[in-house]
């Protein structure tokens, strides 16, 4: 395995955020994310990867035309809300009414060409109506995750909000200077709270190094 430092988002902040953090138990899709298993049982995820599939994430939404975000989970919607506001996609924060995405009669029906989901286990009607019209899907995906229906999978701690603010910086980031436009926001405009600790220089964290794998 070989060591890899971060390109698009610092390997700070990645850790400050708790990114790498996944959970004791380990569904069989992730565990090719998963860079060890702690003495406690907790695994933690590979952030060079995460980093390196944000890049292919923002290329799908940048050349994809219409692109639905949704966010059951009330610690990521706000931040859904504004990568939404600033990308120009469309956003479904709180529940996911079913038929949004299969059901032309309903009042919010969308047909989007790509869907990004912020956790497959609350936003799993999203995915089935995704599945069903075809629709490829993005997901942050943590270590519990059953992957069988993600077309691109971000490994990443999504039980905190400091994780979902910064994915979804980094792409809303990635996605502008794609574009050519300026960045002319903050990792705070996503929610993002500064603590003393990033005041602070960060102790080697040998458990925490960083590899890549080949992307499947």
């Amino acid at each position: 395995m070989s060591k890899e430092d971060t390109k698009n988002i610092p390997r700070e902040k990645y850790l400050l955020a708790g990114a790498h953090i996944g959970s004791t138990f380990k569904n069989k899709s992730m565990e090719r994310f998963i860079y060890k298993t702690r003495s406690d049982g907790l695994a933690v995820l590979n952030i060079g990867e995460l980093d390196k599939r944000l890049v292919i994430a923002a290329n799908m939404m940048n050349n994809a035309k219409r692109v639905l975000v949704v966010c059951r989970k009330e610690i990521g919607q706000s931040s859904a809300e504004k990568f939404c506001e600033l990308t120009g996609y469309r956003c479904f924060a709180g529940r996911f009414m079913p038929g949004t995405m299969t059901n032309p009669s309903y009042k919010n029906f969308y047909e989007p060409d790509l869907i990004v989901v912020i956790d497959p286990i609350t936003d799993r009607q999203a995915i089935r109506e995704a599945v069903k019209m075809r629709i490829p899907i993005i997901s942050i995906c943590d270590t519990v995750h059953n992957t069988s229906y993600i077309d691109l999978i971000l490994p990443c701690n999504n039980k905190g909000k400091k994780s979902i603010s910064l994915v979804l910086w980094g792409l809303a980031k990635l996605i502008k200077e794609m574009k050519g436009e300026e960045v002319a926001f903050s990792l705070e405009d996503f929610g993002w709270e500064k603590t003393d600790k990033e005041k602070l220089q960060l102790p080697q964290l040998p458990d925490l190094q960083i590899y890549s794998e080949p992307s499947k």
